[in-house]
């Protein structure tokens, strides 16, 4: 694993928690650039404890920017490359039986890091994509009857590519519903590319990316973020907004109410990018549609890209729609 370049220990203020934010997102941006905005949203996702869903065609960097964060944050990494014949045994473990004395031990499988990557998850089966279920939702693996907990912190970033493309199988909505923050990172501009062209060479981007905290002080952000507040007035915004979606003609499903507790700790983690130790309306919109596009389900047949920017869409209508408190 790799280790911190130095330990800033616990965090103590909205304004100290904004700056260990901002190193991860500068160290990010190292790996990944011409992303700024989306850098911020996966910073804000992790802490706000949830798990990430990148979504886009192959080669623009997604693989990328998650080993970028397991070596930021100094945090154990696994990649699972899931594919049609990955079984859940590859990803959870097993028993392993020994002759010698005649006894079974747990081998634990690629899932027990403290950061997985699971690359092209819509290219297994849907009975391998749900060995994630568990262990994304309460932090344990079950097995033979026993029960094996995972590492602290544990973040599950996964990536797949549009449903429409060859070989892939549409996650399940109990398998979207897990994922806190789902992205999209798209071509980089022009500059940028002609950037990389000129300066890249034969290292690697990771190569630039340094540690600057580790699982301990992550979890420490992650529980100062869970207490920041959120007071009555934005719970019922929230709310008016879930109602929204909920009665709207081109909506099948609207938000659920773990949609709502999710874009709640989102928007908790979103105000300390403005040093803040209390959520405003403004931080509620900023992560309304990463956290609720891929919940809702929409009554046409529209698929793949079409369907996601067509959600997203209906979401970001809805935030304008909504009045928000003064």
């Amino acid at each position: 694993m790799i280790q911190p370049a130095r330990v800033l220990g616990p965090v103590p203020s909205p304004a100290s928690a904004r700056a260990v934010m901002e190193r991860l997102a500068a160290q990010l941006g190292r790996a990944v650039q011409g992303k700024p905005s989306e850098v911020q949203r996966v910073v804000t996702c992790v802490v706000a404890g949830g798990h990430l869903l990148l979504e886009d065609m192959p080669g623009v960097g997604k693989t990328t920017l998650a080993e970028a964060l397991a070596r930021a944050c100094a945090l154990s990494f696994s990649r699972i490359q899931f594919t049609a014949d990955l079984l859940p045994a590859d990803i959870l473990g097993a028993q392993v039986f020994h002759a010698q004395t005649a006894t079974f031990s747990f081998r634990p499988g690629p899932l027990f890091r403290q950061l997985v990557l699971a690359d092209e998850l819509n290219r297994a089966p849907p009975r391998t994509q749900s060995a994630l279920l568990e262990g994304m939702a309460q932090g344990q693996v079950s097995l033979d009857g026993e029960t094996h907990p995972l590492p602290s912190p544990f973040t599950v970033v996964a990536t797949q590519n549009p449903v429409d493309f060859s070989g892939t199988y549409p996650l399940p909505d109990s398998q979207l519903d897990r994922f806190l923050v789902r992205l999209s990172l798209g071509h980089p501009a022009p500059d940028v590319e002609a950037r990389l062209l000129t300066t890249r060479g034969a290292a690697s981007p990771l190569a630039a990316v340094e540690a600057v905290t580790g699982p301990e002080e992550l979890a420490s952000l992650r529980a100062f973020a869970a207490e920041v507040k959120l007071d009555a007035a934005v719970a019922e915004y929230v709310v008016r907004l879930a109602r929204a979606t909920r009665e709207h003609g081109d909506l099948e499903r609207g938000a659920s109410t773990r949609a709502v507790l999710a874009l709640g700790s989102a928007a908790r983690a979103q105000a300390l990018w403005e040093g803040r130790d209390f959520v405003t309306p403004g931080d509620v919109r900023a992560m309304l549609v990463p956290c609720w596009a891929h919940r809702v389900l929409l009554r046409s047949a529209v698929q793949g890209v079409s369907a996601r920017d067509e959600a997203a869409h209906l979401v970001e209508e809805l935030s304008r729609k909504v009045a928000a408190p003064r």
